[in-house]
C-alpha cells in the first residue's frame, strides 16, 4: 500500500514548514478486516506487554467487523525483561533480513522476525495483515507519538482521529521516508502499519497513566476502523508531521570515544520543542555548555532515550512538515 500515488511537489520557503502538496481527491480503500496488535517487540517496554496480555486474558479477538490478532513479538526478551536477547528485533524487518538464510548461528531475533513475517505478512503481499500496530514505550518525554508512513492514508487518518479525540497528552506523528524494502520495524509487515510510542516511562516499569494512554489510543484506533468499515467518509485536510533529518551523538573524548557530557538541563524533557542555532544541548562533565551548531531550526525527539546509548544517539532532529491528505472511504465491494 506504500506504492500509492506519489505524484508530489515539494515547496520550501525560508521560515515556513515544508508543504507537501497533493491533488485532493476522494480515495476508496479496502476494508480493514484483519489487524494485528503487537507488544513486547522490545521486552522491557511494559505498556505494550501488559496491554497485549490483558487483551489475551479477555480473549479479545474480534471487535465488530475486525478480526484481531494479538502478538507477543519477542517472548524471550519479555521473559527476561530485556530490550532484546541478541540483536534489536525492531531492526530486523527489512527485505534483506527477512530473506537471510537461517543457520545455527542466526540470532534469535532474526529467526523471530521471519516467523512474524509468516504470521503477519508476508511483507508487501496482498495476504499480509490489513494493519499491523506495534506498541512501544520510550524513556523520552514524547507524550503519545505515532510513527507511520507519508503515503499510508489509513495510518494518517488514524493519527488525525486520535489527535482529535485524545487531549490528555500531546499527540504527534513521525513519518518514515524510506523505500518499503528498507523499512525495518515490525509495523511494516502489514499492508498498512503504524507504531504507537508513549513516554516517558522507565524500562521494565509499567505506569498506570502511560498504560491507560496507550489503551485509549488503541481503543480510538479500533473505533476509527469500525467507522471506516461501516462506510463513513473521512474528510481530508492538512496534518502536521515530523520527518527525520539526522541524529546527534553525545560529546565524546576524541581518543577514548567515551562520553564527556550529558543532555543539557534546558533540552532535557523538551522533545519536539524548536531547537535554534546557539541553544544549549549538552553540559560537559567538567561544567562547559555545548551549543547546537546547526544552521537550521529543527525539532529534537527521543531526547536522552535510554535504549539509544548503545546506538550512540543523544537525540534525533526532525523537520516539521504539513501533509495534505485526501478524503477516504471504504470500497463498497470490500464489505461484501
Amino acid at each position: 500500500m506504500r506504492s500509492l500515488n506519489r505524484t508530489t511537489k515539494l515547496l520550501e520557503e525560508d521560515e515556513k514548514p515544508l508543504m507537501i502538496s497533493l491533488k485532493m481527491e476522494h480515495v476508496s480503500l479496502p476494508a480493514l478486516s484483519r489487524i494485528a496488535i503487537c507488544g513486547g517487540t522490545h521486552g522491557n517496554e511494559m505498556s505494550g506487554v501488559y496491554l497485549v496480555r490483558e487483551m489475551q486474558r479477555q480473549q479479545v479477538d474480534q471487535v465488530g467487523s475486525v478480526s484481531i490478532t494479538t502478538v507477543m513479538s519477542n517472548p524471550r526478551a519479555v521473559e527476561t525483561c530485556r530490550r532484546y536477547t541478541e540483536i534489536d528485533l525492531n531492526r530486523c524487518f527489512t527485505d534483506a533480513m527477512l530473506s537471510v538464510p537461517i543457520t545455527d548461528a542466526t540470532p534469535y531475533e532474526v529467526r523471530r522476525a521471519q516467523e512474524l513475517n509468516i504470521q503477519l505478512g508476508p511483507k508487501g503481499s496482498q495476504e499480509a495483515m490489513d494493519l499491523v500496530c506495534d506498541l512501544h514505550n520510550t524513556t523520552s518525554n514524547m507524550g503519545l507519538t505515532l510513527i507511520g508512513y507519508p503515503f499510508d492514508w489509513i495510518s494518517l487518518h488514524i493519527f488525525k482521529h486520535i489527535q482529535c479525540k485524545i487531549t490528555s497528552a500531546p499527540v504527534r506523528l513521525i513519518v518514515m521516508e524510506m523505500p518499503s524494502s528498507e523499512t525495518y520495524s515490525q509495523d511494516s509487515l502489514g499492508r498498512h502499519g503504524l507504531s504507537i510510542e508513549i513516554g516517558p516511562q522507565p524500562n521494565g516499569v509499567v505506569r498506570a497513566d502511560i498504560f491507560n494512554l496507550m489503551k485509549e489510543a488503541v481503543d480510538q484506533m479500533l473505533n476509527w476502523i469500525q467507522s471506516f468499515n461501516s462506510g463513513s467518509t473521512f474528510e481530508g485536510g492538512e496534518v502536521e508531521v515530523y520527518t527525520l533529518v539526522k541524529s546527534i551523538d553525545y560529546p565524546r573524548d576524541p581518543e577514548t570515544h567515551e562520553m564527556i557530557g550529558a543532555i543539557h538541563p534546558q533540552l532535557q524533557d523538551r522533545d519536539f520543542s524548536l531547537l535554534r542555532p546557539g541553544d544549549p544541548i549538552f553540559l560537559s562533565f567538567s561544567g562547559d555548555t555545548l551549543q547546537y551548531e546547526g544552521e537550521e531550526q529543527l525539532y529534537p525527539f527521543f531526547v536522552n532515550e535510554c535504549a539509544y546509548y548503545e546506538k550512540k544517539i543523544a537525540f534525533h532532529l526532525a523537520k516539521k512538515k504539513t501533509l495534505t491528505i485526501p478524503t477516504i472511504s471504504v470500497k463498497k465491494d470490500s464489505l461484501e
